[in-house]
């Protein structure tokens, strides 16, 4: 096998020659071509779907037999009929991997370059609390950054270790976290010499880019790994016009959210093991095996070989194209908005192209949500104190963005209420948090409910984080300040240390 695949200039002659697999079917819907992809696990459950049997084993609705009609009108029987889980049929196991399901992670794992490249159904928190299990002990020091998903701050508590945090540097006029510099992470690593692993999250839920090629230069000289959860890039090994995968840049694990913009389905996951990566393989699989379901879905499971199939096929490509295309086509049109403004390449930030952070003059991001939402039938990712979040998705059209475009033209020429600001909630936690106790210590001690104007000053014994982004507002272990309150509005009580 060569072991120097490079996946951006030429993902399917690479898979062709470095793996002997019988290429499958994809049909493009708008051209109604026939493509030659590889995709084993779609050819198993094709298969599958070909050659019925009488079964007499879990899911018990036996291909939906046994459902509500009403239920299998909404999503199909064809989806009802596919569903079951690994064991049966030809399909293989997911743990340990065998059969079609070891096939589509090999694809899987040549198509990004890595050592090992593992299946996830249960969303990229399965992937971080396994990389958690198998990379951390009790008492260990590590450098984490404070704007990571709660599944990574979640794992290393349940851990027992000793958290330093590495705070993102703040974009003021946006009210989010911006990229973590390389100098900070030196200086944090020069304070911590006992730290065991840098974990950070690249890029942020609103696209900011740190230098991870300098970050895992760092951390080489400090002969510890670095693991990115890029849950947000899973994009980016697919074109050379967006940020470089950190797979390619130094890292020794990697988390893809292939759901989130790839086009696998809800949950569907990738865990990635760099080929140079100073962890134990075998530790993280163990980890998943002891987290991961034992009735994983073939459904999901085949979705992430669909979308790795798919992001590599001419179509898929083209998608990505379009995709990148409608964000610069949104950035160039948005510049001619009365009051509206597009974080980019005025703030001196390097960005994900695909991810758009707006804010209105006048209007609060909830309050600009709403009126979308309400006024026009436009769906926004999120919204902030500040500004909303559009994604340009590989599902999205250009007449979408057109309307979008016109939307946002319309609003900025009313005169619209800002009542959200008088509700006196925050949406995106920035506070450098202040910890007295080891996390998971402080989960476990005593504890009792106060009420939220009783907390100030207390030791929070919960984990508290918004979704989305899921960044954490508290976690067990950290004094409750003042500057808490506004983000935790939506609770009358909460947990402290007895």
């Amino acid at each position: 096998m060569n072991k120097n695949i490079s996946f951006k200039s030429n993902p399917i002659e690479a898979l062709r020659e470095n793996y002997d697999i019988k290429p499958s079917v994809l049909y493009d819907r708008n051209s109604y071509e026939e493509e030659t992809v590889t995709a084993p696990l779609l050819d198993a459950l094709e298969a599958y779907k070909k050659s019925p049997s009488i079964g007499f084993h879990i899911p018990g609705h036996n291909r939906g037999n046994g459902v509500l009609r009403r239920f299998e009108e909404l999503i199909g029987n064809s989806a009802l009929a596919l569903d079951t889980t690994d064991e049966f049929d030809g399909l293989g196991t997911l743990h340990p991997a065998t059969g079609a399901i070891a096939d589509a992670m090999k694809v899987a794992s040549i198509t990004y370059n890595s050592k090992r490249t593992f299946f996830i159904t249960s969303g990229s928190t399965i992937s971080n609390l396994a990389i958690a299990f198998g990379v951390v002990s009790p008492e260990d020091e590590i450098i984490i950054a404070r704007n990571s998903h709660r599944s990574v701050l979640t794992g290393t508590m349940l851990t027992g270790s000793n958290p330093t945090w590495l705070m993102p540097k703040l974009l003021d006029d946006w009210s989010i976290f911006g990229a973590i510099e390389a100098d900070e992470l030196e200086h944090q690593l020069n304070l911590k010499p006992d730290a065991k692993f840098v974990w950070v999250v690249n890029p942020t839920y609103e696209g900011m880019v740190s230098d991870i090629k300098a970050m895992a230069e760092i951390c080489k000289k400090h002969n510890i790994p670095l693991i990115v959860d890029e849950a947000h890039g899973s994009l980016w090994n697919y074109s050379t016009e967006l940020p470089v995968s950190a797979l390619e840049l130094g890292a020794d694990a990697v988390v893809h959210s292939l759901h989130k913009t790839g086009g696998a389905m809800t949950q569907a996951s990738m865990l990635h093991i760099s080929k140079n990566s100073k962890l134990d393989v075998h530790k993280i699989e163990h980890a998943l095996k002891l987290l991961h379901t034992t009735s994983p879905s073939i459904l999901l499971l085949a979705s992430l070989d669909a979308a790795r199939a798919h992001l590599s096929s001419k179509r898929g490509q083209n998608l990505i194209k379009n995709a990148i295309e409608n964000a610069k086509y949104f950035r160039r049109e948005a510049k001619n908005i009365k009051n509206l403004s597009v974080l980019g390449e005025d703030d001196n930030v390097k960005y994900d192209v695909t991810k758009i952070f707006i804010k209105m003059e006048g209007l609060s991001g909830k309050r600009l949500e709403t009126i979308l939402e309400l006024d026009f039938n436009i769906e926004i990712e999120s919204a902030s104190d500040v500004g909303v979040l559009i994604l340009s998705n590989i599902g999205n059209t250009r007449a979408e963005f057109e309307y979008l475009i016109g939307a946002l033209k319309e609003i900025s020429k009313r005169e619209y209420p800002d009542i959200c600001h008088l509700e006196g909630k925050k949406y995106m936690p920035l506070m450098r948090p202040v910890t007295v106790m080891n996390p998971r210590d402080a989960y476990f001690a005593p504890k009792k409910l106060v009420k939220i104007e009783e907390a100030v000053g207390r030791i929070s014994a919960e984990v508290i984080a918004l979704c989305p982004p899921g960044i954490s507002v508290l976690l067990p272990g950290e004094i409750i300040k003042e500057e808490h309150l506004p983000y935790l509005s939506d609770f009358s009580e909460i947990e402290v240390i007895d």
